[in-house]
C-alpha cells in the first residue's frame, strides 16, 4: 500500500536533483514554546536555513497524512493547537495516521520521516535521551533507538539538560552513534556552552562535519549522527545557575506526578518560569543557530564528490 506521505513540490524536486534540505520538527511549535513565538520561531527557522543555502522542511502529521514542508498556514495551525497536538514518536505514527489527528514529529518522528522522504540533514534543539533515574524508571528516549538505526545527521545543542548527559553518551556510543563537538570538545549542555563529558570528535567547520558523514554512511553504517553545536555565548546560562534551575523544576514534576513524554514539555515550560523567561531567549537563539549550521552542513554534502 501507498506510504501516506506528501513531499511539497519544491522540497521533492530538490531532493531529486540533489540540492541541500533541511528538515525540521513541528514538537519545538506545538511543546516546546508558547504562542505566539512559537509560531514566530518556526519561521524564522525556516529563514535560517534559506540563509544558510538550503531549503527548509518543517515536518508533521496533518489529516492522516505525514507532510514533508508545511506552509505557513500549517505551521500556524500547529502553533496555535500548541498542546492539542499529539507529540508523535515511532511508537504513535499508526494512531495518529489511522485517526486523522494533528500530530507534531519528535526528533525520532522526524528521523523516520526523512528516512521516507530521503533527507539527510536535520536541525532541532536538543535530543533527548537518558533520564536522570532512568535505572529506577527506566525512562529512555526513543530519539536514542532511532539514532541507533536511521541515517540522518542531527544538528542540536547536545542533549538537553534536563537528562543524565553521562548515560546519554554511554547509550549512544553501545548504538555506534557518532557525536560530533562543533568547534568544542564537550558536550554542550543546551541552555549551557559546556558540560564536564567530552565528546568523541571534535570538527570545526560545516565541510568537515559533511566529509564525516558521507564516510560513515559510504560504508554502509546506517546510524544517525550526531552535531552537538553550543548555544551562542550571549544567550547562554552559567552552567551551576542553569543547574539548579532544573533541579528544582525536577523537584516540582515530581510532586506533581508528571511522566513519560510529558515530562520534557513540563520542565522546559516550568525552568522557563523559574529563570523569567530567560530559557526561552536561550531555546530560540540555540535553535536559530542549529539551522545556520546544518544548513552549512548540508550545502557543503552536497556539493561533496562520492555522495550516495
Amino acid at each position: 500500500m501507498p506510504i501516506p506521505l506528501v513531499i511539497r513540490p519544491d522540497i521533492a524536486l530538490a531532493l531529486r536533483e540533489g540540492h541541500p534540505v533541511v528538515a525540521l520538527e513541528s514538537t519545538i511549535i506545538s511543546h516546546g514554546m508558547p504562542w505566539p513565538q512559537n509560531a514566530e520561531t518556526a519561521l524564522r527557522c525556516e529563514q535560517a536555513v534559506r540563509e544558510g543555502g538550503a531549503l527548509p522542511a518543517t515536518i508533521a502529521l496533518l489529516d492522516g497524512t505525514l507532510v514533508v514542508g508545511l506552509t505557513q498556514a500549517q505551521i500556524e495551525t500547529i502553533a496555535r493547537l500548541g498542546e492539542a497536538v499529539v507529540k508523535t514518536s515511532r511508537r504513535d505514527f499508526g494512531y495518529v495516521l489511522s485517526r486523522k489527528l494533528a500530530g507534531a514529529t519528535t526528533v525520532a518522528g522526524t528521523m523516520i520521516a526523512c528516512r521516507l522522504a530521503g533527507i539527510r540533514f536535520f536541525a532541532t534543539g536538543g535530543i533527548g535521551g537518558v533520564h536522570r533515574g532512568a535505572e529506577v524508571t527506566m525512562d529512555v528516549s526513543a530519539d536514542l533507538e532511532e539514532l541507533g538505526k536511521t541515517p540522518v545527521c542531527v544538528v542540536c545543542a547536545g542533549v538537553k539538560s534536563i537528562l543524565d548527559q553521562a548515560k546519554t553518551l554511554e547509550y549512544l556510543e553501545t548504538r555506534g552513534v557518532p557525536v560530533v563537538g562543533y568547534q568544542t570538545e564537550f558536550l554542550p549542555s543546551f541552555f549551557a556552552r559546556t558540560s564536564p563529558y567530552r565528546v568523541p570528535f571534535r570538527l570545526e567547520n560545516p565541510e568537515s562535519v559533511a566529509a564525516l558523514a558521507r564516510e560513515h554512511w559510504n560504508l554502509g553504517l546506517d546510524t544517525g549522527i550526531i552535531v552537538a553545536n553550543p548555544v551562542p555565548e550571549a544567550d547562554a546560562f552559567d552552567a551551576e545557575l542553569i543547574e539548579k534551575a532544573i533541579r528544582e523544576a525536577l523537584t516540582d514534576m515530581e510532586s506533581e506526578g508528571v511522566k513519560g513524554k510529558d515530562a520534557t514539555p513540563y520542565l522546559l515550560k516550568r525552568i522557563n518560569e523559574i529563570t523569567a523567561g530567560g530559557s526561552l531567549k536561550a531555546n530560540i537563539a540555540l535553535v536559530l543557530n542549529n539551522c545556520r549550521l546544518a544548513a552549512g552542513i548540508a550545502k557543503a554534502y552536497a556539493e561533496g564528490e562520492g555522495i550516495r
